[in-house]
């Protein structure tokens, strides 16, 4: 038994990832529809930095779990055999072409409409290495794994941290209209549905067992540990609504705050998913 901490380098590379993919595509779509004063664009375009800084140390992180900066050159060996590789590959393909759109960008040689087939192709290398990342765990030989509720909660990652990074960016650039009042909306259907989620993946863990082992058993404190979890996101979402109902907007300080509780949460969340790692000979699913 435990608690999955021991992958803290996965936890960090998995969750920054998710929420940068999703940060992408909100400010992204914020430049291809809802900015269009020149000054502030650039303004947006470099407080893009920020999700490659955060995609650069999730990477760091990754290449700490695999020992070495050589093995994490071998884990590309296998692409298109191996989800490992494939998802090495597909993030390394976003953080690449995404990042050199930026860096083009910022130095104002990248011609408009290059500008905007090339964010859109980046928003879709987000998802897709997403995407990959969920596959790298769907191992029909580890039963707490091979269920919609990995792909599930990955892709809510993105959709609670994704919006709140994007909004937190957009607001430090000095955006204030477009279509900002929808993220939080976002953000909390996407904490409603991870509410569900829990519930659903806690009661299915009961029915899943071995010869010797209870998926249930593997973290006793599964239910303490979610619900540290939803506080969290709970409170961050308290952060960045409540100043909008009293109409004005939430400061980038806290702002920043409840982005650093969202990350905290989906790391609980994140860790709680690699204590239910559970590999079998013969599982049972009642």
């Amino acid at each position: 038994m435990g608690n999955g901490w021991h992958e803290w380098p996965l936890m960090i590379f998995t969750v920054l990832g998710q929420c940068v993919a999703g940060g992408f595509i909100v400010m992204a779509l914020a430049l291809l529809n809802g900015v269009d004063d020149r000054a502030q664009q650039k303004r947006v375009q470099w407080a893009m930095i920020v999700l490659w800084v955060l995609m650069g140390i999730g990477f760091i992180a990754s290449i700490l779990h695999l020992g070495s900066p050589l093995r994490a050159f071998n884990s590309l060996n296998r692409i298109g055999a191996s989800a490992l590789s494939n998802e090495i590959a597909s993030g390394s393909v976003f953080f690449a072409v995404g990042g050199f759109w930026w860096l083009i960008t910022v130095m104002g040689k990248m011609p408009a409409a290059l500008g905007k087939l090339w964010m859109i192709l980046t928003m879709v290398l987000g998802v897709f290495f997403v995407w990959m990342m969920c596959r790298v765990y769907l191992i029909d030989t580890v039963p707490t794994w091979y269920s919609v509720y990995t792909p599930l909660s990955f892709f809510l990652t993105m959709f609670i941290g994704g919006p709140l990074l994007g909004y937190l960016l957009l607001r430090a650039a000095g955006v204030t209209g477009w279509g900002m009042r929808l993220l939080p909306v976002i953000t909390l259907a996407g904490v409603i549905v991870s509410t569900v989620v829990v519930l659903l993946q806690g009661m299915e863990l009961a029915t899943i067992q071995s010869s010797i082992q209870q998926a249930s058993a593997l973290i006793p404190q599964y239910g303490t540990l979610m619900s540290w979890r939803l506080a969290l996101l709970v409170v961050a979402l308290v952060c960045w609504i409540v100043p909008q109902l009293k109409g004005r907007q939430p400061n980038v300080g806290l702002l920043t705050l409840a982005f650093v509780l969202v990350v905290a949460g989906e790391l609980i969340g994140r860790g709680v998913f690699y204590g239910l790692h559970m590999t079998v000979g013969m599982a049972i699913a009642s």
